[in-house]
């Protein structure tokens, strides 16, 4: 299984790899903490051709297939996984305008997220409608040739930023025949009147990938800016996101490869009690674990040239065992890093047991 991937793929894996090490890893503390966008970076990242992949040649795609995208997601993940998100939900509104949209739209709109000029981002999440997406309150009503939109979003990835191009936003525009909202897609470019941003949201993680909310004030569309058929954009979104769980999936196994890189390194570098820490077979079992869990998350994410045709099931399930595996992976590796605080504790409270009582650490005479 480990040894599937084809010299191309490998080689994909190497390049990238070299980047995000010579790249990203030096800044991504400074990042972390400054929650800055990195905008050198994603330039570079364009220039190499990791944001047009995946997609056509004739938009300024690079015509490969999605599994070397998802390497490539990977091997950023595994050294800074804010960098790899904002590629992926760029990829997100790739997919939706690639799928749904004209050829003028692609042409438009399409080709800057692709040549790196800009960067999409994709507007579903509000206050009050997460996972059950069909519950959006923004609404698009029509005004002779426009479109006119009311309402907000919320944890929106790649927005507010000082290349942030077209926001691909779900808006309902009527009802259904069996009482349901009809929900449309609309393609919102960056400075139209009437949009604007709230705050940049601070966030425990990914603190690098840009994350606003976003407001419309009586926002005037054209109606060409409508992407694909009225009333589909529900199904175009949660088609489009499915393979898009399969790429955090990838992501996933990025994060639990440079875990286990870091952990390993630093076992076998910290010394305690005159020998390394990965000679002590408690931390060796927690590093087996470690190295189980990659090998698993491989095995459920490591995709076929057809991943993105997998069932929504499928990637539902994929995307729900990364989370059960992420929590397990934090777990384990704060007791690796951890062990080292604790066994300090632990020699320093012997020392100060023989330095009080001239005795190696008998609790019962130091109780008297």
């Amino acid at each position: 299984m480990l040894s599937s991937m084809s010299e191309e793929q490998e080689t994909i894996r190497a390049a990238v790899r070299r980047f995000a090490e010579a790249e990203i890893a030096p800044v991504s503390e400074a990042l972390w903490e400054e929650q800055l966008f990195p905008y050198e970076i994603w330039r570079k990242v364009c220039e190499l051709g990791f944001t047009g992949l995946p997609y056509p040649e004739g938009y300024g795609g690079g015509g490969g297939s999605w599994l070397c995208f998802a390497i490539v997601l990977e091997e950023l993940a595994r050294v800074d996984c804010a960098v790899a998100n904002s590629l992926m939900a760029n990829s997100t509104v790739a997919s939706l305008l690639n799928n749904f949209g004209t050829p003028a739209q692609k042409e438009q709109y399409l080709r800057p997220i692709l040549d790196g000029r800009q960067i999409g981002a994709i507007g579903l999440t509000e206050p009050n409608a997460g996972s059950d997406a069909a519950a959006i309150q923004t609404r698009a009503a029509e005004a002779g040739n426009q479109w006119v939109i009311n309402g907000s979003k919320i944890f929106i990835s790649n927005s507010g930023t000082d290349v942030t191009g077209p926001v691909v936003i779900a808006a309902i525009t009527g009802k259904k025949p069996d009482g349901r909202s009809e929900i449309s897609n609309f393609i919102l470019p960056h400075g139209t009147p009437g949009f604007t941003y709230g705050r940049k949201l601070k966030k425990i993680g990914w603190r690098a990938s840009s994350t606003w909310g976003l407001f419309f004030e009586n926002c005037k569309l054209p109606r060409e800016n409508l992407l694909g058929e009225r009333g589909a954009g529900l199904r175009q979104t949660l088609a489009t996101i499915n393979t898009g769980r399969i790429l955090i999936g990838a992501m996933g196994l990025g994060i639990l490869q440079g875990s286990l890189d870091r952990s390993t390194a630093y076992v076998k570098e910290r010394k305690a009690f005159g020998k390394a820490l990965a000679s002590f077979q408690a931390l060796q079992f927690k590093l087996g674990l470690l190295e189980h869990l990659r090998v698993e998350q491989f095995a459920q994410f490591c995709p076929s040239e057809q991943f993105g045709k997998k069932r929504r099931v499928e990637a539902e399930r994929g995307s729900s065992a990364f989370g059960e595996r992420r929590v397990a992976l934090v777990h384990e590796r704060s007791h690796v890093a951890e062990e080292k605080t604790s066994s300090e504790r632990r020699r320093g409270f012997r020392l100060h047991l023989h330095d009080t009582d001239g005795a190696t650490g008998d609790l019962s005479r130091q109780s008297h």
